[in-house]
């Protein structure tokens, strides 16, 4: 059943009734039947079931592992992106898509965290779920990044990020086939959008190096 046409959930239909208290009178009839005050079975939904907390709009499964695969995968973008800016004689372009990077995912990080704590979802999948980050690069590449100099360094970052990239727009297309927060699926929108133009970006620099 789509999220959108899911039932109150429990927790806001505890709130109204709590609403409602507050404007009768002393002498209000007592609570229907099942109407708990302090009901608070809606902060233990299970992944998967549409929720609502206030602002942030219905969630699903699909949004939570958008969420927990974004936020390892903009990490390891951010700091390869600091890899690089931390080499003496960085061309000056290079060093301006790696600002961006940062700039760009670094508070994107901080939001995904927010929704994952708002849903009551941990902020790491399971080891065992069996979902692959696209695009993350190996711990060896990584270690290349770290000891080439500026030159060949911006060579290593550029085609490194362009694959890691790659593998963000394909899990943010992902989310916006099977989402249903309005928040994930405009952030995935802007991955898509953003990135694909830095990919571009950076194969014509690369091409340039």
């Amino acid at each position: 059943m789509n999220a959108k046409n899911s039932a109150l959930p429990a927790a806001l239909l505890a709130a109204t009734v709590a609403l409602a208290g507050c404007g009768a009178s002393q002498a209000a009839p007592a609570a229907p039947s099942g109407a708990s005050p302090m009901d608070h079975s809606g902060h233990s939904m299970p992944l998967g079931t549409p929720s609502s907390s206030s602002s942030q709009g219905a969630f699903n499964a699909a949004d939570a592992m958008f969420a927990q695969m974004m936020i390892p995968h903009h990490e390891q973008a951010v700091e390869m992106s600091g890899i690089v800016l931390a080499k003496p004689g960085l061309d000056a372009r290079v060093a301006r898509v790696a600002e961006r990077i940062k700039a760009a995912q670094a508070p994107e990080i901080a939001t995904q965290r927010g929704w994952l704590a708002a849903w009551n979802q941990p902020t790491r999948m399971a080891a065992d779920a069996g979902h692959g980050m696209e695009g993350m690069v190996s711990d060896e590449d990584l270690a290349a990044l770290k000891g080439a100099d500026a030159g060949e360094g911006a060579k290593l970052f550029l085609t490194q990020m362009i694959a890691h990239h790659e593998g963000a727009v394909t899990m943010a297309k992902s989310e916006l086939s099977t989402g249903a927060h309005p928040g994930a699926v405009a952030m995935a929108q802007s991955i898509v959008d953003s990135q694909t133009t830095e990919i571009d970006q950076m194969k014509s620099l690369l091409g340039q190096l």
